[in-house]
């Protein structure tokens, strides 16, 4: 195939630009245009491949991962929508923790997107005596983001590399050991902040009502095994989109209204996913360039045999500041350029650590901005509308980023990469 012109590359980075960039410095204009930015940029790639290029067969390769990527998050996003789980408040720090470790567990399931609207609420209702920034900012680190790793369904990256060719059990047999250092440095630190508030204010903790759990929306419990099940089926040609749309039309259709009207009044409805969807069209059209290029050039910027902890760095700062699903693709294919490699396959066999380090840095720097993850923004408007002192942009970088985020990614890269 003939190589795009570079200039191409510059819509990629205006979307990413204006992805990080526009939410905060003019937030109200940027919901009101995002679809025009985002699809008017797409456009321009996708004419000039058609016409320019005449490169259909790669856009209907890019068209059907980006339909599986959307079937997999509206569907849980949608299913996950029609559980209500309520919690007693007046959780204890050792109730807490146990809890996000529990979310932690859910995100490789459910998807982070899913399992962070599925467990916001109930979070949030167990410490509504005392809900406090870091508890939204740890729910966004381990539920949202680092607990998502185990299955190529825990975090948007890890299903993409799945789309192009990663083993759906790679990530679990590959990942777990950094997810066990991650998860559970993270768990500790949230537990003597959770512990050291919860001493300086036990007023705050009272509680005067004897409430209890419960559990309601249990047949959507099918509707995810359906969902998962659906993921392992590769052909015929979106016969797995059409079983997982099904299934969310199915919870729709069944889910007694109330449940849904109980995440509703609480700020859960379509307008998340529906950003996400148009945002993502237009990563997914603009990055084409960036992409065939990667592949061509990688080997030249980064030498033959690049080490792995590069690519952890590297990923995870664009991660960071930008989004890490277009992030992961990119230096997945500039690891296979740089490694002599056509398909993740034979990638996989030479260059494991590489793949490695791209998947964990993808995965565990989405956490360190509200712009790394789709999840993490969704939770601070949440928090936002329930009067819940959330971080601003850059008070959650530093001061919950830096000071305890940061040391675990550190932690990573010196016992697993350095």
């Amino acid at each position: 195939m003939v190589l795009p012109n570079a200039l191409l590359v510059l819509p990629f980075v205006l979307l990413l630009v204006s992805m990080a960039a526009a939410p905060v410095l003019a937030p109200e204009w940027w919901r009101r245009h995002y679809p025009k930015v985002a699809l008017g940029l797409g456009a321009i790639n996708f004419v000039y491949y058609l016409a320019e290029l005449h490169a259909s067969a790669e856009i209907l390769h890019l068209a059907h991962e980006y339909i599986s990527f959307i079937a997999l998050i509206g569907s849980l996003f949608v299913v996950s929508g029609g559980i209500q789980l309520r919690l007693n408040s007046n959780a204890t720090p050792l109730a807490n923790t146990l809890f996000l470790f529990a979310g932690a567990m859910a995100a490789n399931v459910l998807g982070t997107t899913g399992a962070a609207m599925l467990l916001i609420q109930p979070w949030i209702y167990a410490n509504k005596h005392r809900c406090r920034a870091h508890h939204l900012v740890f729910f966004i680190f381990i539920v949202a983001n680092v607990g998502g790793c185990l299955t190529p369904i825990g975090d948007p990256p890890l299903f993409l590399g799945y789309l192009q060719g990663v083993p759906f059990w790679w990530v679990t047999e590959h990942c777990w050991p950094e997810w066990l250092v991650a998860t559970g440095l993270l768990l500790a630190m949230f537990y003597v902040v959770d512990k050291f508030h919860h001493f300086r204010a036990p007023e705050l903790s009272v509680k005067t009502e004897r409430e209890k759990w419960s559990f309601s929306g249990l047949p959507n419990l099918f509707f995810i095994a359906v969902i998962i099940g659906a993921v392992f089926i590769e052909k015929p040609a979106f016969l797995r989109e059409a079983i997982m749309a099904a299934a969310a039309l199915g919870s729709w259709t069944i889910t007694r209204r109330h449940l849904r009207h109980f995440h509703e009044k609480n700020e859960f409805d379509f307008h998340p996913f529906i950003e996400v969807a148009v945002l993502f069209a237009g990563i997914f059209a603009t990055m084409m360039p960036a992409l065939d290029l990667l592949r061509a050039h990688a080997r030249d910027i980064l030498g033959a045999n690049p080490q792995p902890e590069i690519f952890y760095w590297g990923t995870g700062g664009l991660s960071a500041i930008l989004d890490n699903a277009p992030t992961y693709l990119g230096f997945l294919s500039a690891l296979m350029g740089s490694s002599g490699m056509d398909n993740v396959s034979g990638l996989l066999m030479h260059n494991t650590a590489g793949v490695l380090a791209v998947s964990l840095g993808s995965v565990f720097f989405g956490a360190a901005t509200y712009i790394g993850n789709g999840p993490n923004f969704m939770i601070k408007a949440i928090a936002d509308r329930q009067e819940i002192a959330a971080p601003s942009f850059w008070g959650f970088i530093w001061k919950f980023a830096l000071p305890f985020l940061a040391p675990v990614l550190a932690a990573v890269w010196l016992i697993f990469f350095h």
